[in-house]
């Protein structure tokens, strides 16, 4: 900064105000500094500035799975809304790690960013203490932390499960499985109960033996999905409550020898490219990702530019699934 003050003849407080827009300053001698800032390659010092300012405009965007189609089409859009903005976004990813949550959290914070976005991989005490601080704006996406009050969007998945299942149930199956997520998460918890009243309505009686568990991965989703099809009385349909699950019940379905749909009914949470690449195509539930990246930013946003909106209550802003029939669940004519 001495240089550019040097360069354009001006103090080094003229040139500090003109900057910082700490002091008015002409247009004339603005041209001058700005001028001798190209001359010099004079760079400002972001963390001094944040220092002076109080903000970083940077966002802090905590995902689960970074190689899930569902986040990276939601990061796209939160990136894109945000650059609009004048904000950079820090990525981190947990992978499903609550350790790692914890770790990326401190780092985000330490970063001074001026607000968060974060699919929780389960709740921790540096997620609690952001949104209980009140200090920095917090945006959950995807899944709901119990207890914890701040703005969320998610969708109604105890609906478009419901739906789904309905789906299955009204093609004439009576012995429909699933492979459900952790249900120590919000939605794992929210799509199987989504199951439970799909089948009630049905009046299919519930038997936890159709029901496999699964974290997230396709490889849990074959294990789940294995352990199902050798049942002696196996189910004629299953749903898998992620995509990749749905990937591992495909690939499962294929080892032991069956067809889908003539044997084994499919359908799976979130749609995603590959859905109409597979033989069958899979009848999916397709989550409004890019909507949901745009809501959480907005939220966000209004957090962060309007002193009267951080004094409101959270809200939680629930979006409506697709359910998109396709061959997989559909057996055809005979």
């Amino acid at each position: 900064m001495v240089d550019v003050a040097k360069a354009a003849g001006v103090s080094l407080a003229t040139v500090s105000a003109a900057v910082n827009g700490s002091a008015p300053v002409s247009a004339a001698l603005k041209g001058r500094i700005h001028k001798a800032i190209r001359q010099v390659g004079y760079k400002t010092n972001a963390i001094a500035r944040s220092l002076k300012t109080g903000t970083t405009s940077t966002i802090g965007l905590m995902v689960a799975d970074i190689t899930n189609p569902f986040f990276t089409t939601t990061i796209h859009a939160i990136q894109e809304l945000a650059h609009r903005h004048g904000y950079g976004v820090m990525l981190c990813c947990s992978d499903e790690d609550a350790d790692k949550e914890r770790m990326h959290l401190r780092l985000l914070a330490d970063r001074m960013v001026d607000g968060f976005i974060v699919a929780s991989a389960g709740e921790t005490p540096e997620l609690r203490a952001l949104v209980e601080g009140g200090r920095t704006p917090v945006v959950l996406i995807d899944r709901l932390v119990d207890g914890l009050e701040t703005d969320a969007v998610v969708i109604d998945n105890v609906a478009a499960t419901r739906d789904a299942v309905r789906h299955l149930a009204a093609a004439g199956h009576r012995r429909i499985g699933l492979i459900t997520g952790r249900r120590t998460l919000s939605t794992g918890r929210e799509r199987y109960e989504g199951y439970r009243q799909a089948l009630e309505e049905a009046g299919i009686a519930f038997e936890p033996a159709l029901v496999g568990s699964a974290r997230f991965g396709a490889d849990d989703g074959y294990k789940a999905a294995a352990k199902l099809l050798s049942l002696a009385d196996r189910p004629t349909a299953i749903f898998a409550c992620n995509n990749l699950s749905g990937i591992g019940l495909m690939r499962a379905i294929h080892d032991a020898g069956l067809r889908c749909p003539d044997d084994i009914a499919v359908a799976c949470f979130d749609d995603f490219d590959w859905a109409n690449v597979f033989h069958p195509r899979l009848t999916t539930v397709a989550q409004p990702t890019q909507a949901i990246g745009v809501q959480a930013m907005l939220l966000l946003l209004e957090r962060l530019k309007d002193a009267t909106a951080r004094a409101l209550p959270p809200r939680v802003v629930r979006l409506k699934a697709e359910l998109r029939v396709r061959d997989s669940s559909v057996r055809p004519a005979r």
